[in-house]
């Protein structure tokens, strides 16, 4: 077994990881978590460089790859932060859906803009009573003559407030568990639809919001392959959603390890570098270890999803390790920078910060392990 990239996918990685450095880097990251602005002008390069199009079928303007390259792109835009990879797959992950499920006028008009970076994508699941159980919902759409009428609350929708942005909205057509929800697409202009971004720890530059749907009224077309198929679109989107959240934690590990690693090797305490004593040494080889196990879990789970494998709980297994993984080293960071790991320009706050939402956004982990767990052949509880 071969755990090499190929030659592809080795100038694959150097290309997108040069980029993040030379256009991107923390100093940029910094800056827009700090103002909480959207990093606009990183999108538009992407899409320049055809970038936004790695999910898109060439039939239909982009550049598709397979799922490892994917992974490595992911991986590379979380570097930073995991919120300005986020701002990037957030849309390329749902107009997947567009791509798969959309009618030919709806991919003629949402795929074109998106890739020139002139439009945006948001998904819309969560409602105040219903977070990890999603089929709980009771958002609702009826049909209305040649319209939908949308009514209800939805909650955690990251992006959805952005300029241009279309939001994936899941609401119930009928009182199926599972059945009974469709998939609608609605400009985040369409009125009675009230939106508000929600200031949360992390998540600045993206944004995530609470809206409400009063009386919305969307054409008839605005619905995304069938009604009561929306469950299982939703359930396509969140392999590649998981797999996206969870090469990008690799990559953020490997950022706030080795900045870790520079400030202890840096930092003179008691006479002799910080690097030199032995606890610390140990807990740093204990991370590296840790995250080489977390970076092939990701690669293998990416490579099944690469041969049409089924790879739910490989995915799940994934994003639950590097969840963990992240968190332990930002963990380890903020203790090894002492009182300099509180201020935002030595970064490690934010990898710290960041860390502790990617074991909650895209699925929890209690989520995740129920689901390893049934690939187990373990019961549902209760």
């Amino acid at each position: 077994m071969d755990f090499r990239f190929s030659d592809e996918q080795r100038m694959w990685n150097d290309t997108v990881q040069d980029f993040m450095a030379r256009e991107v880097g923390q100093d940029y990251t910094l800056q827009h978590d700090l103002s909480r602005e959207f990093p606009e002008d990183v999108f538009r390069k992407m899409a320049d460089l055809g970038w936004l199009g790695l999910l898109v079928p060439e039939k239909l303007g982009g550049m598709q790859t397979d799922p490892v390259m994917f992974a490595i792109f992911c991986e590379a835009i979380g570097k930073y932060s995991l919120d300005t990879a986020a701002c990037i797959m957030t849309s390329m992950f749902t107009v997947q859906n567009i791509c798969t499920h959309g009618t030919p006028e709806q991919q003629a008009q949402y795929i074109a803009p998106f890739l020139r970076g002139d439009a945006k994508f948001s998904i819309s699941i969560s409602e105040p009573q219903s977070g990890s159980d999603a089929a709980g919902g009771r958002s609702t759409a009826r049909l209305d003559g040649d319209e939908w009428v949308l009514n209800g609350n939805k909650v955690w929708c990251s992006g959805a407030q952005l300029p241009g942005a279309t939001i994936a909205i899941l609401a119930r057509t009928s009182q199926e568990r599972y059945d009974g929800f469709s998939l609608f697409l609605v400009p985040n202009t369409t009125p009675g639809l009230h939106i508000k971004k929600m200031n949360t720890l992390v998540r600045k530059s993206l944004g995530t919001t609470e809206f409400f749907m009063d009386d919305m009224r969307i054409p008839k077309s605005a619905l995304l392959g069938e009604v009561g198929k929306g469950w299982r679109y939703i359930g396509e989107h969140l392999d590649l959603e998981r797999l996206s959240i969870a090469a990008s934690q690799v990559g953020n590990a490997r950022t706030a390890l080795d900045d870790t690693k520079k400030y202890l090797s840096e930092r003179d305490a008691f006479g002799k570098k910080l690097s030199s004593y032995q606890v610390l040494k140990h807990r740093m080889a204990d991370d590296e270890t840790e995250l080489a196990a977390a970076r092939l879990l990701v690669y293998y789970a990416a490579d099944k999803l690469a041969r049409g494998e089924p790879a739910n709980a490989d995915v799940a297994k994934a994003k639950l390790f590097t969840a963990k993984t992240l968190f332990q080293i930002a963990f380890n960071g903020m203790q090894a920078l002492g009182g300099y790991a509180q201020l935002p320009e030595y970064h490690m706050e934010r990898y710290f910060r960041e860390a502790k939402h990617g074991m909650v956004g895209g699925g929890t982990n209690e989520i995740l392990r129920s689901i390893i767990a049934k690939s187990m052949g373990l019961g549902r509880e209760g």
